[in-house]
Parts: C-alpha cells; structure tokens; sequence
C-alpha cells in the first residue's frame, strides 16, 4: 500500500503561481490545492526563477507586470534553460491589447489569459496543458 500512495504521489503537478498581487496568489493557490496540485508560490520574478532552480515545476502561471523581474523576461529565461524549456507557461495579465498579447507568445507562452479571468477556465487550462 506504502508504494501505491508514493507512485499517486508522483503524479502529482507542481504549479507555481507567480503575481505581486496577493489576493490572486491566495486565491489562485487555493484553487489548485483544491483541484490537486502541489503548489508554490512566487512574488516577483527574481522568486519565480529561484523556485524553479530548487523544484521540479510542471507548470508555471505568471503575472506580467511584477517588480525586479517581469513575467516576459521570465518566460524567456525558462524557454532558453534546457533544464526548464519544457515546463509549461500561461500568461494571466491585465494587459489586453493584440500586440501585448502577442509579447507574451512571442516570449514563449503556451497560453494568454487576460484579467479578470474566469477560476473555472484557468483550471480547465491548467489540466489540458498538464494532460
């Protein structure tokens, strides 16, 4: 039985979620530890990428605009690191015009999503990117 529950626990999804807004941070992380995934949690970029050098991230939901670092900067830092080139990225941002939009795919995103968003899509995004 011990071995059962220690593969289970393999398959659990390591999401980093990362925003300077906390409110979001709070309830983005409740959401994904209600829908089963391990989370962790980043308050700028300079955070997010000193998480993903400790843990094994799966998939990462990143504010744009943060302080020290922002959110297209570190998606092009982990679609340039091999170790993290494969980790998935979704984009929740304020900002919605086409060409901001663009930015973010231009950068490496594997889905934009804008504020306010739906919790019920972003959890429906989270699970298709994660198969």
């Amino acid at each position: 039985m011990k071995l059962k529950k220690e593969l289970d626990e393999s398959k659990i999804k390591n999401v980093l979620i990362v925003d300077d807004e906390p409110n979001i941070l709070l309830s983005l992380e409740f959401l994904m530890k209600k829908n089963g995934f391990n989370v962790f949690i980043g308050r700028n970029g300079k955070e997010a990428l000193a998480t993903m050098e400790d843990e094994p991230i799966d998939l990462v939901i990143l504010d744009i605009m943060m302080p020290e670092v922002d959110g297209l900067e570190v998606c092009r830092r982990i679609r340039k690191d091999p170790s993290t080139a494969g980790i998935k990225v979704i984009f929740l941002s304020a900002k919605i015009k086409n060409e901001e939009i663009q930015a973010g795919y231009n950068a490496g995103a594997d889905l934009y999503i804008t504020k306010p968003f739906s919790t019920r899509k972003i959890v429906e995004e989270v699970k298709n990117l994660l198969g």
